[in-house]
């Protein structure tokens, strides 16, 4: 049976955008993640984070520093007693199929996890993760940014709380 999913950008969305995280000290989750996943989390949606990390392929850290990042903010998640199934990320630089905004990370996902893309939803903070999940064909995509941005195909939130109390209201009607 197909299983609807939430993909997170990261850097903007999981953690505070501070341009190449990559040290833990630096790392420094966003105000309403937790709160948005447990919700999601209780309406049986699979979690993942897609993100492109071209910092790997500028050479300003490493995969193994990029994987000791994800196990912290894996672990991190899980005191929350949050799962991340998976997450997905392009250490490439522009021209391959899985940065975003080309949908190579989301397919996978749907490939390996066998997902509903039409019911699932993807938040991130650029166009380009609007523009993946549209080339995805994900079915809702949510865009938090406080800068309002151009596009017929998502909503717009300021931020991650505002999102939230949307699903909510959503949910309560």
């Amino acid at each position: 049976m197909k299983r609807k999913a939430l993909f997170l950008d990261r850097d903007g969305i999981i953690n505070i955008d501070k341009k190449y995280v990559y040290k833990i000290q630096d790392f420094e989750f966003c105000d309403g993640i937790f709160e948005l996943c447990r919700y999601f989390l209780a309406q049986k949606y699979l979690l993942f984070a897609a993100t492109n990390q071209s910092g790997i392929a500028r050479g300003y850290y490493t995969q193994e520093d990029f994987f000791k990042l994800c196990d912290f903010m894996l672990n991190e998640f899980l005191k929350e007693n949050i799962k991340i199934d998976k997450i997905y990320h392009c250490p490439h630089l522009e021209g391959c199929e899985c940065r975003k905004p080309k949908a190579g990370m989301l397919l996978k996902a749907r490939e390996e996890f066998d997902i509903d893309m039409g019911n699932s939803i993807f938040i991130g903070d650029n166009l380009s993760d609007m523009q993946a999940g549209k080339n995805a064909q994900i079915g809702t995509l949510c865009l938090v940014n406080e800068e309002e941005k151009e596009g017929d195909f998502f909503r717009q939130f300021k931020n991650l709380n505002e999102l939230l109390d949307f699903f909510k209201k959503k949910e309560d009607r």
